[in-house]
């Protein structure tokens, strides 16, 4: 039995579509001290073959390169992608170093014979060749550039309900405790001030927390060691965004062994628009927690893979995170209020609030719709609805969903749309082509490409499409943006719209916006 890391629900899809809005550069998978030793250990290799007049000052050039940038590695963190680059190097030196030796104490510097030479070469180029497809499969992340007129900040808060006992432990003095990352708009920084870390609020938190999350998907912790060196967009502690303008708040759950940050680029693209966005680390759900104190709180729930099985534990789970939604949400009431000093107070408007999450989180965020009538919209990515389907829904409410084919839950549409319908306002189903259930989090920033984990966007187009469709929804349900909803959305893939205003689907072919 292995708990599923965050998601691991649904199936495949083939066909793309371009998505609008972020801006998002092709990322470099190298760093430019990995670039020079990748250069020098090709340079190495070349030497051997080269003429010999040209072969002795070659050989030192190559070194010259190699030499100050495999030190620099050194010193500031190897990573493993880089190991069968230095290791070409190292066989590669075996061949060109000894006729320069010779050459300098007076011997002529011949090369072995070609025929006896080439295997050796060719395993060289091979394993230096291995390490920029290594590091592009399993990259450090690189996070769009928010596109909207705010720059953004970031910070963490815990909170513990004091009416909640823990519920996953025996200690009846235990009270119900959440991290919370926020995300605000704020004023520009320069250029200079370093952007937040991803993944923690300290390099150990975040190596930490990427080693839990490769356990959860049963990945080994050393092949996203990239992970946890990423920087996002926003500053910490940074300035809120002046004037008097109140801010719409977007409270987002994790998939199932999932963490705070695992939407980090959405969040931040929210943030930049006008939005406040609070995610929640579940305790004993995700995947680890780290509390301010130090202590550092594993995960405890585990799929078993049956479904049926499963389906009682998860409505468990998924009540609890709901709670944890409308305990959240009473926070950031308080906080707007006043009744502790913050550079936030007055300027949130919680009236304006939305529950939103990817996986067993948009569970959470349908099910804390159900309860809890402060929230005025509902946002399910790729989720299916654990628990009951009654009281019915209440408020507008967008599911995004990959595409549905064979190797589906076959339950999953029927037991969405049976949530759908009986909404007593607009929901609205997206299935977006071409998206896989990772589609909707961060993990096409810095997993393989591979159809059957992020699906067939891409690295740049599903983070577009999934934040173009979810703030064209925002601004409609909590803003009152005019035009029709169906239609914008129909630009991103396939909706059926269904509740107060009766069912409806459109189908449309997104072009790309510049």
């Amino acid at each position: 039995m292995r708990r599923r890391g965050p998601g691991a629900e649904h199936g495949r899809v083939s066909e793309t579509i371009p998505g609008p809005s972020l801006r998002l550069s092709p990322p470099l998978p190298l760093s430019l001290p990995e670039v020079l030793v990748l250069l020098g250990a090709v340079a190495l290799l070349v030497a051997r073959w080269l003429p010999a007049r040209a072969r002795r000052p070659g050989t030192i050039a190559a070194g010259a390169v190699l030499v100050p940038s495999a030190t620099v590695l050194g010193v500031v963190g190897i990573r493993w992608q880089m190991l069968p680059v230095l290791a070409g190097a190292a066989v590669a030196s075996a061949f060109a170093l000894p006729p320069l030796v010779r050459g300098r104490a007076g011997r002529p510097a011949r090369r072995a014979r070609w025929w006896p030479a080439l295997p050796g070469s060719l395993a060289c180029a091979g394993l230096i060749a291995a390490g920029p497809v290594a590091a592009w499969a399993f990259p450090v992340p690189v996070f769009p550039e928010p596109t909207g007129d705010f720059a953004v900040g970031t910070r963490v808060v815990q909170w513990t309900d004091p009416l909640r006992p823990e519920s996953f432990t025996s200690d009846p003095d235990d009270r119900r405790t959440v991290v919370v990352q926020l995300w605000y708009p704020a004023r520009q920084s320069p250029a200079s001030v370093p952007r937040a870390p991803y993944l923690g609020r300290t390099a150990d938190e975040a190596r930490t927390v990427s080693a839990a999350l490769a356990d959860g998907v049963g990945l080994p912790g050393f092949l996203v060691d990239g992970v946890p060196r990423a920087r996002s967009r926003a500053v910490v502690d940074a300035p809120v965004a002046g004037g008097n303008e109140r801010f719409p708040v977007v409270l987002f759950s994790p998939g199932s062994g999932g963490v705070r940050a695992q939407n980090t680029a959405w969040a931040e693209e929210l943030a930049s628009h006008g939005y406040l966005v609070a995610a929640l680390d579940h305790p004993y759900d995700s995947s680890v927690v780290v509390l301010a104190d130090g202590r550092t709180i594993r995960a405890a729930t585990a799929s078993s893979g049956d479904r049926d099985g499963d389906e009682e534990p998860a409505a468990g789970w998924t009540a609890v995170r709901a709670a944890d939604l409308g305990f959240v949400l009473t926070r950031l009431e308080r906080l707007d209020r006043g009744e502790s000093a913050d550079p936030l107070t007055g300027r949130l408007d919680t009236g304006r609030a939305a529950a939103a999450g990817h996986s067993l989180g948009g569970a959470a965020a349908l099910q804390a719709g159900r309860h809890d009538r402060r929230f005025d919209a509902v946002l399910d990515l790729d989720g299916y609805p654990h628990g009951p389907t009654t009281p019915a829904l209440r408020q507008p409410t967008l599911a995004l969903t990959q595409e549905i084919t064979a190797g589906t839950d076959p339950r999953y549409l029927p037991r969405l749309t049976e949530a759908l319908e009986r909404n007593t306002a607009t929901s609205y189903r997206l299935t977006i082509p071409g998206a896989g259930h990772l589609t909707f989090m961060d993990g096409p920033l810095y997993l393989p490409p591979v159809p059957s984990i992020v699906g067939t966007l891409g690295r740049t187009e599903g983070p577009r499409v999934v934040a173009a469709a979810t703030l064209a929804f925002l601004d409609a349900t909590l803003r009152g943006r005019p035009g029709d909803l169906t239609t914008v959305l129909g630009a991103y893939g396939t909706v059926a719209s269904s509740g107060a205003q009766g069912a409806r689907e459109a189908r449309g072919t997104a072009t790309p916006i510049p």
